[in-house]
């Protein structure tokens, strides 16, 4: 396995986010130019699809996803006979957090259904059940589904056990692999220079803030009168972000009138993907430009998750709890589906960070009442940052945008190999998830997927399903500086990875509730359990695997 990931970040174009947009949007303009009726009558279903329901009107239903399902078949039916697959069943495992989507997935199915003569039996799972699920699954060689949801973190775990089913070339060419952004081209996606991956997102984590928060005047003079440091302006680093959330903590909330409060730090776990939003916090502190590693020594696989840079960022959060009212009441049962749908869109909180998606679903959920007044960024910065190989603060300004998971994907299972019919048929679903223009539809409306194909970033296709393009640029600019960004914290492929964040979330657990004495004794006891999953799984192999997610 040769895995070059972070060499293609830090190789990616070190451009600005709207030197990038523009350069996309004159590609996508490219190739959008008439080529005969098959190429009009293409741009013509992007241009439909994105009017369905249209911005402002309201959440889509499983009308619009089947809709949408419906004219997008196009790809299939150049693969597929009608009925070809009459009487195949296949078993699809994936999420059902948010009514987002497993749910988006049947409607966009059912049409596909319809046409192929293939039925598909559904597993939902909590994004809190899901890492348990899938390990089971795994270590007792029952994989009951032949198509699964599934992130990229966990292909060590999947792909490294041989349990999934090659890409077949011509589902390459139906999905268009050469549109997705570089951070997800190879080797993410594949295993021992095989490809078995197709792409339905790309994650990292953004900054989402209120802007009228920031517009308003009473909270600026009462920012100059008590002495803040600084202009009331978006904080730019997790410094601001802190003093922010203090000053914040006892004030009123511009938009509903109740209690304002600052940055919505997610204090309870969700099946180890809690453990991302304390990265968000840390890895500006932890991720220094000249280094690949921030998670683990790369030589020993020492954690560094308690060295000064992640206790800082767990002092962070133990500061903000000591703050009366500077988290939401309750905030210790709060997970991140908690901080972004129910606080933050719904109009509590004045920070968010989040996967990008927050930002569709911002301005395209019944559920948000925040769509007019946000706005976004990269994460914020530090600063300084902490040098691991010298064991010391450097007091420089650093950024480091979390890339959180790697993004979604759809993947087939070895169930299906010796039934060719069966096959075919799992991955022609997978291409159909997975398709250049239904992935449009899913990035501009609530689904659960943000960006993440070149051909997302061009602003008329957004201006035209009714994004103004002030909200676009500055949505889409923060994904697009993210997965550009020169010092993104990029996050290993490596077997267990979501054993190390479920067990860090537990240990936070207890020190958020005061378990433990400090934010280091959190920190330690997060450590020493790292090193003994290490131990289990196998140190010598761990440390292979992880030196060559970093490229070295």
């Amino acid at each position: 396995m040769k895995v070059e990931l972070y060499n293609y970040i830090r190789a990616a174009q070190k451009m600005n986010r709207r030197q990038m947009l523009k350069g996309t949007a004159a590609v996508a303009a490219a190739t959008a130019l008439p080529k005969g009726a098959k190429a009009d009558a293409h741009a013509n279903i992007r241009a439909e699809i994105l009017k369905i329901p249209g911005v402002g009107a309201g959440s889509p239903t499983d009308r619009h996803w089947q809709q949408v399902g419906e004219m997008c078949l196009g790809a299939t039916k150049e693969n597929v006979a009608e009925g070809e697959f009459a009487g195949v069943e296949l078993t699809f495992m994936g999420l059902n957090n948010q009514n987002l989507h497993n749910f988006l997935f049947r409607g966009f199915l059912k049409p596909w259904e319809a046409y192929t003569g293939a039925t598909i039996n559904w597993i939902d799972l909590a994004q809190a059940d899901y890492n348990a699920r899938l390990q089971q699954s795994i270590a007792t060689g029952t994989v009951d589904f032949d198509i699964i949801e599934m992130g990229a973190p966990f292909e060590g775990d999947v792909l490294g056990k041989g349990l999934a089913s090659e890409m077949p070339d011509w589902v390459k060419d139906q999905i268009d692999m050469d549109d997705y952004v570089d951070y997800l081209k190879a080797p993410v996606g594949t295993w021992d220079g095989k490809t078995y991956r197709v792409s339905i997102d790309g994650d990292c984590h953004t900054f989402a803030y209120r802007k009228d928060y920031y517009e308003n005047d009473d909270l600026k003079a009462a920012w100059e009168a008590e002495g803040g440091d600084g202009a009331w302006e978006v904080p730019t680093t997790w410094e601001q972000v802190q003093a922010h959330s203090k000053f914040l903590a006892g004030k009123s909330d511009p938009l509903t009138g109740l209690d304002a409060h600052g940055f919505l730090d997610p204090l309870k776990g969700w099946g180890g993907f809690g453990f991302y939003f304390l990265e968000d916090r840390a890895t500006a502190y932890a991720k220094h430009p000249d280094d690949p590693a921030w998670l683990f020594d790369p030589d020993t696989m020492k954690p560094r998750v308690n060295n000064p840079a992640f206790v800082q960022a767990i002092q962070d959060v133990m500061d903000l709890i000591a703050v009366d009212k500077a988290y939401p009441a309750d905030q210790i049962n709060a997970d991140p589906g908690t901080t972004a749908f129910q606080q933050f869109l719904a109009g509590t909180g004045g920070m968010l960070t989040w996967w990008g998606d927050v930002g569709s679903s911002a301005r395209t959920s019944d559920t948000s009442v925040v769509g007019d007044v946000v706005g976004f960024s990269t994460l914020p910065g530090s600063n300084r940052v902490y040098n691991s190989q010298t064991g010391a603060w450097e007091d420089t300004p650093n950024e480091a945008p979390n890339m959180a998971y790697i993004g979604w994907g759809v993947y087939v299972m070895a169930t299906v190999e010796g039934d060719e019919a069966k096959k075919k048929a799992a991955w022609s679903a997978a291409a159909h998830l997975g398709g250049k223009d239904l992935s449009l539809w899913a990035s501009a409306y609530p689904s659960g997927f943000q960006p993440y194909r070149q051909s997302h970033f061009q602003y008329e296709e957004w201006e035209e399903a009714g994004y103004d393009r002030a909200f676009v640029e500055d949505y889409l600019g923060s994904n697009a500086d993210s997965y550009n960004h020169p010092n993104a914290a990029i996050e290993p492929r490596i077997p267990g990875i979501f054993q190390y964040y479920s067990v860090a979330e537990d240990e936070l657990a207890k020190g958020y509730a005061g378990q433990y004495g400090s934010a280091q004794e959190t920190a330690d006891a997060i450590a020493a359990a790292w090193d003994r999953i290490t131990d289990q799984i196998g140190r010598d192999s761990q440390i292979a695997l992880y030196r060559a997610s970093l490229g070295l």
